[in-house]
């Protein structure tokens, strides 16, 4: 029997670089995983407990209609795995362009505040369940020239550590993971010199999460984990 046997876990931003690392980790485990981005199917991960459910969380009828749908096919959800995000910026804020500052609002505090409305009550009726969000360092320590960035996943962190206080009499828990960052195919392209073997590795962030998600994780809620590499 494996550790995840019998649970289910909504992940969004599955197919991304960090989203198919969380997904394959899961789904290791024996967890039926509902995967969501906004172009996915259940063939893009080759295991039979694997839905691909294709949703926009940036708009809030979209991230109800990925609830029912992950519901309708799995009858329940324990836990949401909210990886979806994006990265815009580069510029001072005198010079941030109100498209990038709704853009990075919309993909990494928007989406998550549609997801968790549709979520909670579920998991509240079910008097059990486990959030996990990956913010970034950026949400406590600050980088020039990213302020509609930086702003939005320190929202995040907010949104989530209000989640955890809201519905601990419910018996669900809410933790934000701060990945430095991460080696991924993007980061790599974009930083060509680096030395990836220094950064946050995927993997890692994934078993992190399947942590949080456990039975022994189940006494952290609330928490804002640093996972910064070996080059900070």
């Amino acid at each position: 029997m494996k550790e995840f046997d019998d649970q289910v876990v909504l992940i969004t931003g599955a197919k991304g670089g960090l989203g198919t690392s969380v997904t394959r980790a899961f789904l290791a485990k024996g967890a039926m995983v509902a995967g969501s981005s906004k172009s996915i199917q259940d063939s893009d991960f080759a295991n039979p407990h694997f839905a691909g459910i294709p949703a926009d969380l940036t708009v809030a009828e979209s991230a109800r209609e990925l609830v029912e749908a992950a519901m309708g096919r799995f009858g329940k959800i324990d836990a949401l795995v909210h990886v979806m995000g994006g990265f815009a910026g580069g510029a001072p804020i005198p010079e941030t362009g109100d498209d990038t500052w709704d853009l990075m609002m919309n993909l990494n505090l928007r989406a998550a505040f549609n997801v968790l409305r549709a979520v909670i009550p579920p998991m509240r009726q079910a008097r059990r369940g486990r959030i996990v969000a990956i913010s970034s360092r950026q949400a406590v320590e600050p980088a020039a020239n990213l302020c509609a960035y930086n702003t939005s996943k320190a929202a995040l962190v907010a949104l989530i550590r209000t989640a955890a206080l809201e519905n601990q009499d419910a018996g669900i828990t809410a933790n934000t993971i701060l990945p430095g960052t991460m080696n991924t195919e993007a980061n790599r392209k974009a930083s060509p010199d680096a030395d990836p073997s220094k950064w946050v590795q995927t993997e890692h962030v994934a078993s992190l999460t399947a942590f949080l998600v456990s039975e022994a994780g189940g006494e952290i809620t609330g928490a804002a984990i640093p996972v910064y590499g070996s080059d900070f």
